[in-house]
C-alpha cells in the first residue's frame, strides 16, 4: 500500500514538467503555502502576502485537493503543518529556489552587472559607513539598482530577499558566507551633567546605584556585561527610561537621564565632542565583529561579487581608520 508521503513524493518528482504544461498557478500556490507556513497562521500568511484572507485560504486548500493529502490543520493555537505538508513544504522551498535562481540566470544576473540588490544593515552604520560607499558604487554601476534597508533587527535574507546583509556580532547562522571587515567596541557612557549629579562609577558594581536606560524591542539588545581577571561578568544600572530606538537613548543620555550602552559608532561624535563621556573603559568586553554575509548561492551572481568586492575592503579602510 502507498502511503500518503510516498504520494506527495511521487507526485514532486513528476511536478516540474506539469508546471509547465498546465499553468503558473502552482508556483503561486506554493509561494502561498510557505508564506502561511512561515507566518505561522492563514491571516498572518495573508497579511504577508498583502492579499485578502479568503484567497489564500482559497489557494491552501485547492493546493491540498490537487494533491489529495492535507498539508495544514487549523488550530485553536494557530496552523499545525501535517507530516505530508512538512515534506510538501520543504520540496516547494528548493523547486521555488530553483526556478529563482534560474529567471535570474536567464535574466542575465549571474552574468551581467545589471538588475536589482537589496543590500540590509543597522541603521547608524548604514548611514555612516555603507550609504557613502554604496552610492559610489551606483555611480560606477549605472545598471544595478539598489534596495538599501536600513533596519535595526536581522532580516532573515531567504524571507526578506536579500542578497546582501551586514551584521554586527557573531554569527549563529552557519549557512551564511561571511568577510570580515572590522570590529565595533561596545561602549558605557552619560552626559557629564548627569556624572556631576550622580558621580562616576569606577567599577561595574558601582552601576547598581545609577538610573540607566534600556532597549526594549530590540532582537538583540546591548548586553551590560565586562571584563575582571579574564572572567566575564554582568551588572545592570536600575533602568529610568526603556525605549526601542538607538536614537531615543542616545537623547535620552544627552539629557542627563541616566547611562546608556552602546556600540561605539553610534556615539563617535558624542565622544568626540565631550557632549558624552565614556566609563569603565578598563573593564570592556571583547570588541564585536563586523562581517559582510550572504547566502551560499552557487554560483554568485556576477552583481552580488562585484558589490561585495567594492564594498569590503572600503569598509575594513574605514573601520580601521
Amino acid at each position: 500500500m502507498i502511503s500518503t508521503i510516498d504520494r506527495v513524493s511521487y507526485h514532486l518528482e513528476n511536478l516540474p514538467l506539469k508546471f509547465w504544461k498546465v499553468s503558473m498557478d502552482r508556483f503561486e500556490a506554493m509561494s502561498v503555502l510557505l508564506a502561511v507556513v512561515e507566518a505561522g497562521s492563514l491571516s498572518a500568511g495573508a497579511r504577508r502576502l498583502h492579499a485578502p484572507l479568503a484567497t489564500v485560504s482559497r489557494k491552501v486548500a485547492d493546493l491540498e485537493k490537487h494533491l489529495g493529502v492535507r498539508l495544514v490543520l487549523r488550530t485553536r493555537r494557530g496552523l499545525a503543518v501535517t507530516e505530508e505538508g512538512r515534506a510538501f513544504v520543504a520540496a516547494s522551498r528548493r523547486i521555488l529556489e530553483e526556478l529563482d535562481a534560474a529567471e535570474r540566470q536567464a535574466n542575465g544576473d549571474y552574468s551581467a552587472l545589471r538588475g536589482g540588490l537589496h543590500v540590509t544593515a543597522p541603521i547608524a552604520f548604514g548611514e555612516r559607513h555603507l550609504l557613502p560607499i554604496a552610492l559610489e558604487f551606483l555611480k560606477e554601476q549605472p545598471d544595478i539598482n539598489l534596495r538599501l534597508s536600513l533596519v535595526d533587527r536581522q532580516l532573515s535574507l531567504a524571507d526578506e530577499h536579500v542578497d546582501v546583509a551586514l551584521r554586527i556580532g557573531h554569527l549563529a547562522d552557519s549557512a551564511l558566507i561571511a568577510t570580515r571587515v572590522g570590529t565595533v567596541r561596545r561602549v558605557i557612557c552619560a552626559s557629564p551633567d548627569y556624572l556631576a549629579r550622580r558621580g562616576v562609577p569606577r567599577q561595574p558594581d558601582d552601576l547598581a546605584q545609577h538610573d540607566g536606560i534600556s532597549f526594549q524591542g530590540f532582537a538583540t539588545a546591548p548586553e551590560w556585561r565586562y571584563r575582571r581577571d579574564g572572567a566575564a561578568f554582568a551588572v545592570e544600572p536600575r533602568y529610568k527610561l526603556a525605549v526601542n530606538t538607538t536614537e531615543a537613548a542616545i537623547q535620552a543620555a544627552l539629557a542627563g537621564i541616566g547611562i546608556i550602552r552602546v556600540l561605539s559608532y553610534q556615539i563617535s561624535d558624542q565622544l568626540r565632542s565631550g557632549a558624552l563621556q565614556e566609563l569603565l573603559t578598563e573593564f570592556a568586553p571583547e570588541p564585536l565583529p563586523v562581517n559582510v554575509v550572504h547566502g551560499p548561492a552557487d554560483p554568485l551572481p556576477l552583481k552580488v561579487r562585484c558589490f561585495l568586492d567594492w564594498i569590503a575592503p572600503r569598509l575594513r579602510a574605514q573601520m580601521a581608520g
